[in-house]
């Protein structure tokens, strides 16, 4: 299939880019020494995560509903998300004049529904997961006549995420590789469209890599079987791209576009988190990591010994707080800068002291001490102990443990 049977071209990129001029910003491409380092190339950070309302989702959002009549402006938009669609759709129509109701599941983090509220949507807690937030979004379209703005499966939606790619060849004309997360496909879709046009034009070849939470990875069995596959179970720390099922027509372009769609754990997207905020100063939620993740792994230059200059799309800045705190502690134990270990002890004075001068001896730092006697597990004269400790990587925790069983301990690594 050529770029001109596909159901977005590069055309409809072209338009949406003008539709949004003056409404988005054009954010910031930022080197990186560090990732230039690990892939052994130049990359590049499509800083979408400074980008209104905090992602790309403002992009399709706006210029699927500037293209609606002015009838259908006037019976309003609905739509359904768990975060950033949430609050692209609200932006986007609160710039072109039309009321939005926006369905978001209950468990939804509160500064991601007080966002969307202060654009001026009315919000409408439905459901415990997305999916059933947008089956009652759905409904009320069918019952009402508001027009449905769906995340990722709409031509516009896909044209407007597309011209993310029209700005990274404005801004880097000599790019090679583009890596974007995977949700629905939305996003990959519309770049791989606006970066292959390109490259068909010049002679050349771009490569366009999506990546998946590992948990969360319809894209790869789906490709592989030239078919939808609908996962049974959606589970990642990145809510932006936790999606079970890949939307038509993204899937459509994908199919014949993008180079390959790779998946990340989330111990990597963890620590990818904790990379861009102590190496690069960004602030990033979990789903416009996964790019980062998966060059941290390493999986992309065995795979691409010479993936060429190459861009990560950060596509966005929206983390609940209390998400983020999790994500750093989990970030932190992956990459061993972190350790909670759990023992038995002999219940006398100066056990525990004798401990925690093993450990500062080797240069760990106690932040916490769980110490009971009561267990159904526990002897007469047991102490079962649990502490957390700040350490310098997995060399280190190593040397921790085996300071410890020197001493006649038995510790257990909990995380």
């Amino acid at each position: 299939m050529g770029l001109t049977d596909l159901p977005v071209s590069v055309a409809d990129v072209r338009h949406a880019a003008q539709l949004l001029d003056g409404v988005i910003e054009t954010t910031p491409l930022a080197h990186s020494r560090a990732l230039s380092r690990m892939l052994g190339s130049e990359v590049y950070l499509k800083c979408e995560n400074l980008q209104r309302a905090g992602s790309f989702k403002v992009r399709g959002a706006y210029v699927r509903m500037a293209q609606l009549s002015d009838e259908e402006k006037r019976r309003g938009v609905v739509a359904a998300s768990a975060g950033n669609h949430a609050q692209g759709v609200a932006l986007a129509a609160a710039k072109l004049g039309i009321t939005a109701r926006i369905y978001m599941p209950r468990g939804a983090a509160l500064p991601k529904i007080a966002a969307t509220q202060d654009h001026g949507a009315e919000v409408v807690l439905h459901g415990s997961n997305v999916d059933q937030a947008l089956a009652e979004a759905q409904r009320y379209a069918d019952e009402t006549g508001a027009v449905f703005v769906h995340p990722f499966d709409h031509p516009d939606i896909i044209a407007g995420q597309g011209t993310l790619g029209l700005e990274i060849l404005d801004q880097l004309p000599t790019v090679d590789t583009v890596i974007a997360g995977v949700g629905g496909g939305g996003l990959l879709a519309g770049v791989s469209v606006a970066l292959k046009a390109k490259a068909q034009e010049q002679g050349k070849d771009i490569r366009v890599i999506g990546v998946q939470a590992e948990n969360a990875a319809a894209y790869p069995p789906s490709l592989a079987g030239d078919a939808i596959v609908t996962l049974s179970k959606v589970s990642t720390i990145a809510d932006g791209i936790a999606v079970g099922r890949p939307g038509q027509l993204p899937f459509n372009v994908i199919r014949h576009l993008a180079d390959d769609v790779v998946t990340v754990s989330e111990d990597s997207l963890a620590q990818a988190l904790i990379f861009m905020l102590e190496r690069n100063k960004m602030v990033v939620e979990p789903a416009g990591a996964v790019g980062v993740a998966a060059i941290l792994e390493g999986a992309l230059k065995r795979e691409y010994p010479d993936l060429g200059t190459t861009v990560v799309l950060l596509s966005g800045g929206n983390i609940d707080p209390m998400l983020m705190l999790k994500v750093i502690q989990r970030g932190l134990s992956a990459a061993g800068r972190y350790m909670t270990i759990k023992m038995m002890l002999t219940d006398r004075p100066g056990e525990l002291a004798q401990i925690s001068q093993i450990i500062a001896d080797m240069d760990a730092n106690v932040t916490g001490v769980n110490h009971t006697r009561i267990g159904g597990s526990l002897s007469m004269g047991d102490v079962s102990i649990t502490i957390d400790m700040e350490t310098k990587g997995h060399g280190h925790c190593d040397h921790v443990i085996d300071a410890l069983e020197s001493h006649g301990y038995r510790p257990v690594v909990v995380h």
